[in-house]
């Protein structure tokens, strides 16, 4: 398994593990569908980065860091392959952003999820993640804030 740097070829697999993900557990939202079909514009064009989990060449994870304006990135599009959830991977993922966050000089790492996401919900308070107040979203799934400060 491999973690690498986004590539304008990775853009079909970023959008459709993604989708996978939240049709199975939500509905599709417009930032969803924005973020999604435009991610070198919407994230790295940004100041963000993507990171892409490569199997034997296939893409079977993601996860983007979204520069925000206070010094953080917040963690979104995280996903691995329904076939590979409970290998590890997710931890990988969360790992690697947290190493970019510090390369960067980030102050936090921020993410918004669902309450009805247990395993994601676990992984993020393993790895440092605390809850924050709910604030203003515009995802209708997220009901759950937290942060990793540096």
């Amino acid at each position: 398994m491999d973690i690498v740097e986004f590539e304008p070829a990775h853009a079909e697999a970023f959008r459709t593990l993604n989708e996978a993900w939240i049709e199975k557990y939500f509905a599709l939202e417009a930032k969803d569908r924005e973020v999604l079909g435009q991610p070198q514009l919407k994230i790295i064009d940004k100041g963000g980065r993507i990171f892409m989990a490569m199997l034997d060449g296939a893409p079977v994870g993601c996860v983007a860091l979204m520069k925000m304006a206070d010094g953080g990135f917040e963690v979104a599009k995280m996903t691995v392959a329904e076939t590979l959830r409970g290998s590890g991977l997710g931890r990988c993922l969360m790992q690697r952003c947290i190493d970019a966050g510090a390369e960067a000089g980030a102050t936090r790492l921020y993410l918004e999820t669902s309450s009805h996401l247990a395993p994601a919900l676990a992984l993020y308070r393993a790895m440092g993640f605390r809850d924050l107040p709910p604030t203003d979203t515009p995802y209708v799934r997220a009901d759950v804030f937290m942060e990793r400060p540096y």
